[in-house]
């Protein structure tokens, strides 16, 4: 399948400076790259299926009501 799609040209510098050092087309640095990013959203999906609104505040009520230190303020 083809499909067009708009990058910015400093992404496709980059996957084309990476497609010459491996040999390889920058459809498959992209495509590989694409792979990838879906691969990372699905395992990110699985987590959150794991996860509860109830563990999540069970954690947060063991976290300390402190102010916190000079150097962690922003």
């Amino acid at each position: 399948m083809s499909v067009s799609v708009n990058i910015p040209e400093e992404l496709y510098l980059q996957a084309r400076e990476i497609a010459e050092s491996q040999h390889l087309s920058v459809d498959d640095v992209v495509s590989s790259a694409f792979a990838g990013q879906l691969a990372a959203w699905e395992r990110l999906k699985q987590r959150a299926a794991r996860g509860s609104r109830e563990s999540f505040l069970a954690v947060l009520d063991k976290v300390p009501d402190a102010e916190p230190e000079d150097y962690d303020r922003s």
